[in-house]
């Protein structure tokens, strides 16, 4: 599963939200999705624009972690017959 850590690079920064939203002109709405880990589609555009205002690598940014195993949203769940 692919974590987005933006929280914690905000907070080692100490920037809020809506001040990266300012400085990138990302909406303030999708910085709280990635901040809160909620978006699951990533746009290239904000990702450059955030590493850049963050003075971070895309790695920093994105971690893909093996210890969460990602949930198949089509399965159906099993009746308990």
């Amino acid at each position: 599963m692919i974590r987005i850590k933006l929280s914690t690079l905000l907070g080692e920064r100490r920037m809020t939200q809506k001040a990266l939203a300012t400085k990138t002109g990302i909406r303030p709405s999708t910085v709280n999705d990635w901040y809160n880990e909620l978006t699951e589609h990533i746009n290239l555009n904000h990702l450059d624009a955030i590493c850049e205002a963050l003075g971070c690598e895309i790695s920093d940014v994105l971690v893909r972690d093996t210890s969460v195993r990602r949930m198949d949203k089509t399965a159906t769940p099993r009746s308990k017959t």
